[in-house]
């Protein structure tokens, strides 16, 4: 066995806390089982160099042909509210914590395989997954990362050729996920339900003692107060910056909802294309109670229910508390960024109007919201040809051109300079995202073996803030066909 694995540090702490909120569970192999690809950026996090993944045991121990040595993987029990509805027990139905690895640095990352096969908790499904879903919460994970968003990471996907049905029969594969933590909001709801109070404190206080270092040495209700007004705080960071990105989860169930504030779990998401106060990205969602519009509030109201199931160590006025932060976070933050967005460096009581007046015309027009910021950084305080290309974007320009001498007007009270603030704005606004037709063309490619288009969107979605050459036309509008994609709950 190459030495490479060995020299990983297992820390399995979640495995320790018991039967009770894990099972114990090997992957079940698979036959003839290949790489795909490999991040070598994810691999340093715990310290496994690049020439690891040429081993064949890097391989065997990706898709669950074997176990990493000082790994103890284990299914997770968790509960949530899907769509709104709460089911008592779920469960990674198709992942496995393969353990916790401790860096160098001190750092703890859980090893996640996805599609390993059946857990306990599979209820009847395969516990496999599929290159497509693979191939979308990798390279969506590393694009997200690359844009400043919390997220769960992607070290690489197995292929095999085994055969999965889903609608129709797929090609089979697994994604190794990391993340510090996969504890999410389910995991303290399933305990509550069942009246495990004691489970609820112990896994706290195992989060609290591996993640809110700052908190050691705080007790009492005090801690927990502390504790979850902080997870409070990162969850609305984390949803205005999905608003201001334009980036919509599809699936926002309270299983979903990470502990840390990370965004985890790819399935049917999706990047605004043509600008919609209500798109929704997942076919699934026949109601809309995902749309892009009702993120913010969802995920207060997914907080909500955490609220509750820590009720047994919070009073109703703490978790009130906590919870009344949310609004002010997540707007203070949203409007931080969408004033970096617009180049302003001054914070105006009328940004927010501002701000609003624009979505609005860009949900008017249907326009490439993307592609609009983006541009929008090479207009110059005095109007030239950039202005003209700007407005060929809109039907009918004329509310464009309003809200455009509004702007400058704004920009020109706080003497902004063209130079400094096109700089600002580039950094901030990507030119490339990862859009459904990107990661189609990459899907499709890949079904016949070429995962050069993986490669080329990896590298690309690695660096969204700089022009790339030879990029596909990627930095543009998404081309007529990709109108007819279409993601849902299997995705």
């Amino acid at each position: 066995m190459s030495a490479f694995f060995n020299r990983l540090a297992f820390d399995n702490r979640y495995a320790d806390l018991g039967y009770g909120f894990s099972t114990p569970t090997d992957p079940t192999p698979v036959p003839s089982p290949y790489r795909v690809h490999f991040n070598e950026q994810a691999a340093n996090l715990i310290d496994l160099p690049a020439g690891a993944a040429e081993e064949l045991d890097f391989v065997e121990f990706f898709a669950g042909n074997r176990v990493i040595p000082g790994a103890r993987p284990v299914a997770q029990v968790y509960a949530g509210h899907q769509f709104g509805h709460f089911v008592p027990e779920l469960g990674d139905g198709r992942a496995l914590l393969l353990g916790q690895v401790r860096n160098q640095a001190g750092e703890s990352w859980d090893l996640v395989l996805k599609g390993g096969g059946q857990t306990p908790y599979s209820r009847d499904g395969d516990g496999r997954a599929v290159l497509r879903s693979t191939i979308r919460e990798y390279l969506c994970s590393e694009a997200m990362h690359a844009l400043g968003i919390p997220t769960t990471r992607a070290l690489c996907i197995i292929g095999t050729d085994e055969e999965v049905y889903r609608e129709e029969i797929e090609t089979g594969a697994m994604l190794l996920r990391m993340a510090p933590s996969h504890v999410r909001f389910g995991h303290f709801e399933f305990f509550h339900h069942h009246r495990r109070h004691e489970a609820v404190k112990r896994l706290a206080d195992h989060v609290i003692d591996e993640h809110f270092l700052e908190l050691a040495t705080v007790t009492g209700e005090a801690r927990y107060r502390a504790w979850f007004e902080e997870i409070v705080r990162r969850t609305a960071r984390m949803l205005a910056q999905w608003q201001a990105v334009g980036f919509s989860h599809g699936v926002m169930n309270t299983d979903n909802f990470s502990i840390l504030g990370l965004t985890i779990d790819y399935g049917p998401y999706g990047f605004q294309d043509a600008y919609s106060h209500g798109f929704v990205c997942n076919h699934s969602d026949h109601w809309g109670r995902y749309a892009f519009d009702q993120q913010p509030a969802v995920g207060a109201w997914n907080l909500q229910r955490l609220g509750n199931a820590l009720s047994t160590l919070l009073s109703p006025e703490s978790v009130e508390a906590a919870l009344s932060v949310y609004e002010s976070e997540f707007v203070q933050t949203y409007v931080e960024l969408m004033r970096a967005k617009l180049g302003l460096l001054q914070p105006r009581p009328e940004d927010p109007r501002l701000i609003t007046a624009l979505l609005d015309l860009l949900d008017q027009y249907r326009i490439d919201y993307t592609l609009f910021f983006r541009r929008l950084s090479f207009v110059f305080l005095a109007p030239g040809s950039e202005d003209l290309r700007m407005a060929t974007m809109f039907a009918d320009s004329q509310g464009f051109d309003r809200w455009l001498k509004v702007w400058r007007n704004r920009l020109l009270a706080e003497g902004s300079s063209d130079a400094k603030r096109g700089a600002v704005m580039q950094a901030v606004n990507p030119a490339y995202v990862l859009r459904n037709y990107m990661a189609e063309k990459a899907i499709r490619k890949a079904k016949e073996k070429d995962y050069s288009e993986i490669d080329r969107l990896f590298r690309l979605l690695r660096e969204p803030f700089s022009e790339h050459d030879n990029d596909g036309d990627y930095g543009g509008s998404a081309p007529e066909w990709a109108s007819g994609l279409a993601v849902s709950c299997s995705s």
